[in-house]
């Protein structure tokens, strides 16, 4: 019987190869994908989210750890699509025009991924208009803004004014090291997040 147990641990200690070989061995015994993901992968990311939060971890451990559940998910996702398992929702990320930061990005993108969510990962230098495109393409409920530079924060502005000239229902959430409660609440975005496990809980609040 497949661990699901040490498949929380591995994600949690970054062994990407035990992860790997126990959601091989889940998936061959016939286990439920959605039950692999939420006690195996998602029940990981959770306590890896939660280390970060209380500076127990650092950003190069949770990329391991993310490395390590993006192995797993790579044998999951096609069975998670074959049983019908509906994510919790759509995310559209991206970081934003005229910035090329792509580290905390990718870290929400997998923690959004570990949680459960379907992700469409635009890269960096993202114009308003490839998120708008993006979104309706996607039918996403949430579009995820990153920027590491003060100087690409106005970009940002242009980004949900552009969602909402395009009559889209989504929220916007951003983040980045120079961003602020306050600029989102400046510009319009639905949330912001200090980081990337608050970002999880977050797109998890506008989706409720």
């Amino acid at each position: 019987m497949a661990d699901l147990q040490a498949l929380a641990d591995a994600i949690i200690g970054g062994d990407q190869s035990t992860a790997v070989n126990v959601t091989k061995e889940a998936i061959e015994e016939g286990m439920g994908p959605d039950v692999v993901l939420s006690n195996g992968l998602v029940a990981g990311m959770a306590v890896v989210g939660k280390k970060f939060k209380n500076n127990e971890v650092y950003i190069p451990e949770v990329l391991i750890a993310a490395r390590a559940m993006k192995g797993a998910m790579e044998l999951l996702e096609p069975e998670l699509v074959k049983s019908g398992v509906e994510p919790k929702g759509t995310v559209v990320i991206g970081t934003v025009q005229g910035d090329l930061h792509d580290i905390g990005k990718n870290l929400v993108a997998m923690m959004l991924k570990g949680a459960g969510f379907n992700v469409v990962d635009l890269g960096v230098d993202c114009s308003p208009d490839k998120y708008v495109q993006a979104a309706k393409e996607s039918g996403a409920e949430i579009v995820a803004m990153s920027a590491l530079l003060t100087t690409t924060m106005p970009a940002m502005e242009k980004g949900v004014k552009a969602m909402k000239e395009a009559g889209l229902d989504c929220k916007v959430m951003i983040g980045g090291a120079p961003v602020t409660q306050g600029f989102a609440d400046k510009i319009g975005a639905d949330g912001y997040s200090e980081d990337a496990a608050s970002a999880v809980d977050l797109a998890e609040e506008l989706m409720a």
